[in-house]
């Protein structure tokens, strides 16, 4: 019965390997849509380590479970498990592993009610600022300009999306550079960016002391920016892309010498401004089909057992 320690110690490991890889890749920023895919599959492949020892445990522990879990097996497949001779440590690993997936549960639905509450609070203030005209319908448009002194543009989700700009921002960026930013915009809701960023954020809320949980969310806010770029300047090039970002933030200090919450508005730009270096298209998919492997490798290690009754 050394197949869910087996599976905690592959989850442990690429909890702890997988981040410090990424952290010395030298291609991330260069393909960050390949990094996102790459980050969630790690993820996913720690997350698969966890269930999949504790369904194992539990159907060591208790009978019942073991009956749900090898419902359809013959029976050479559940002695190949030899889930009798599991020790005490089966039951406390099951209950344990069960708690940590609610409470990963738990902060992904609080996560998404805290995301709730601020956009309801957010369109309460867009409608005060920008009432409906007579005849208009809620969902109807989704591009929304406000009165504001300060440009700015973001993308608002929801049942009714909406695409935010300040008049500032409008008067600031004038014609291709306010297309790249309404792009990059455009780029996070239709990647649903969104959601990428509920989960890192819940996963590392709810476990901060995992390393791979807390890298994911740092480099989820980082990526999904650069990957926005990307999308902006494939349709109106980097030079623009990159003009519409130093003219949207050179008011708000963050080209200055001192540190800034946005300090990495600087790193964008100047990598829309270096001439693109992006990996071969072979090494992209090679990249990805090799991140695609690493959480098939948790259910190849809970059916090596059972395979080789079989066989």
């Amino acid at each position: 019965m050394m197949v869910p320690v087996a599976l905690l110690l592959i989850g442990a490991l690429t909890s702890v390997v997988a981040p410090r890889l990424l952290a010395r890749a030298d291609w991330t920023d260069r393909e960050p849509v390949v990094a996102l895919w790459v980050w969630q599959c790690a993820v996913a492949a720690v997350l698969l380590c966890c269930a999949l020892s504790m369904a194992l445990s539990a159907a060591a522990a208790w009978q019942a479970v073991r009956w749900h879990v090898f419902a359809t097996a013959p029976r050479g497949v559940v002695d190949a498990y030899a889930l009798g001779t599991a020790g005490p440590w089966a039951a406390p690993t099951a209950v344990l592993l069960a708690c940590a997936g609610l409470w990963s549960l738990a902060m992904l639905i609080r996560e998404v009610a805290r995301t709730r509450v601020r956009r309801r609070g957010q369109r309460a203030k867009l409608l005060l600022r920008a009432p409906l005209l007579p005849g208009e319908e809620p969902t109807g448009g989704r591009l929304v300009v406000l009165e504001g002194d300060r440009p700015d543009a973001w993308w608002l989700p929801g049942a009714a999306p909406r695409l935010v700009v300040t008049t500032a921002a409008l008067r600031r960026l004038r014609g291709r550079r306010l297309d790249a930013l309404l792009a990059h915009e455009q780029g996070h809701a239709q990647a649903r960016h969104d959601w990428l960023l509920h989960c890192s954020a819940a996963l590392a809320d709810g476990f901060p002391r995992v390393p791979v949980f807390a890298a994911f969310r740092d480099e989820m806010h980082r990526l999904v920016e650069l990957a926005a770029d990307d999308m902006a300047s494939r349709r109106f090039g980097r030079l623009t892309t990159a003009l519409a970002l130093v003219e949207l933030n050179e008011e708000r200090g963050v080209f200055g010498p001192g540190p800034t919450l946005q300090a990495h508005v600087p790193q964008r730009v100047h990598r829309l401004l270096t001439a693109p270096d992006r990996l071969p298209a072979p090494r992209r998919l090679r990249l990805a089909a090799s991140a695609a492997l690493v959480p098939v490798i948790p259910p190849l290690v809970a059916l090596v057992p059972g395979l080789r009754a079989l066989g």
